[in-house]
C-alpha cells in the first residue's frame, strides 16, 4: 500500500472527519513475515482491513502482486484472513468448518474432506474432526481456524492478533505451530499484534506505527535472527533482547501519547 489515508465520519464531533491513518506506506515482499505493532487504538486493524479489500482508503492505493485492489471490486482473493475472535460456525463439526471454504468454491465433498483430514493432521487435530467448536479448548479452536484459513492456499495471510486471547503457554505453542506451517511454503504474512515480543519472535520485519489519530509507520526494523526459531528460546538470546530495546525505544513515546489521550478522553 502506498500513501494510504483513511478518514471516517466522527459522530461525536458532529460529522467531522476522523483521520485514522495518514499517508501510510507499507510493502511486504513475497514470502516475507511482517508484523505491525503500535499503541492500542492506533489503526493497526484499519490497515489490515485495507489490505483485505474490506475497506477502500480515502486516499492512496493498494496493489496485490502488481494488481490494484479496491473494496468496490470485492475482497482480496489472494489473501486469507484470520480474525482475533473465532470465525468458526458453531453448528458445524471441526472437519466441516475446515472444508467450508472449499465447498463454497465447488470442490466435491469427498475431495474437500480428504484435504480437510490432512489439514487437521497438520495442525495436530487428527481424530478431532467430529467435535464441535464448543467441545474444543481455545488452543484447539485456533488450530482449527488456522487449518480453515490455510486449506484455501492463500498467497497472503492477514492475521489480526489471532492468539491474544490464549494463555501464555498455549500462545507460544500456537506461535511455533504457525512458524512450522509457514516455513513449509513461505506465504506472505501481515501479522497485527500489540505484543512486541511476539512480533520479534515471529517476524522477518517489525513495523512500528505512531499513536493515533493519523497513524503512520515511524519505524521499520529487520529481524536478523536465525530460523527455524523456537519462540520461547529465541526470547532469551542477547540479539533478541537488543532488538527489543531498540524497537521499544521507537515505540515508548507513542504508547505514552496514546495512554495520555485515553485518560483525557
Amino acid at each position: 500500500m502506498a500513501n494510504v489515508t483513511c478518514r471516517f465520519a466522527d459522530r461525536d464531533r458532529k460529522g467531522e472527519a476522523y483521520t485514522a491513518v495518514a499517508d501510510a506506506t507499507l510493502t511486504i515482499e513475497v514470502g516475507e513475515f511482517v508484523s505491525v505493532v503500535g499503541p492500542t487504538g492506533c489503526g493497526k486493524s484499519t490497515l489490515l482491513n485495507v489490505a483485505a479489500g474490506l475497506l477502500d482508503p480515502s486516499a492512496g492505493s493498494v496493489e496485490v502482486f502488481g494488481q490494484p485492489l479496491r473494496a468496490a471490486d470485492g475482497v482480496n482473493r489472494r489473501a486469507g484472513y484470520m480474525f482475533q475472535a473465532d470465525a468458526l460456525m458453531p453448528w458445524r463439526t471441526g472437519i466441516d468448518n475446515v472444508v467450508a471454504g472449499l465447498e463454497f468454491r465447488g470442490v466435491p465433498r469427498a475431495e474437500a474432506r480428504a484435504q480437510g483430514e490432512e489439514w487437521l493432521r497438520r495442525v495436530g487435530l487428527a481424530g478431532f474432526g467430529d467435535r464441535y467448536p464448543h467441545q474444543m479448548s481455545g488452543g484447539m479452536r485456533k488450530r482449527l481456524a488456522l487449518a480453515q484459513t490455510l486449506i484455501l492456499s492463500p498467497d497472503i495471510l492477514l492475521m489480526d492478533e489471532p492468539f491474544s486471547a490464549l494463555d501464555v503457554q498455549t500462545r507460544q505453542l500456537m506461535e511455533n505451530e504457525l512458524l512450522d506451517l509457514w516455513a513449509q511454503d513461505r506465504k506472505s504474512v501481515l501479522f497485527i499484534t500489540h505484543d512486541l515480543e511476539e512480533a520479534i519472535a515471529l517476524s522477518d520485519r517489525v513495523v512500528v506505527l505512531s499513536a493515533g489519530p493519523a497513524t503512520r509507520p515511524i519505524g521499520d526494523f529487520k529481524v536478523d535472527l536465525p530460523r527455524p526459531r523456537d519462540v520461547q528460546e529465541i526470547r532469551m538470546t542477547p540479539a533478541f533482547l537488543a532488538l527489543h530495546r531498540e524497537i521499544w525505544g521507537a515505540m515508548k513515546q507513542e504508547v505514552l501519547k496514546a495512554y495520555q489521550r485515553q485518560k483525557v478522553g
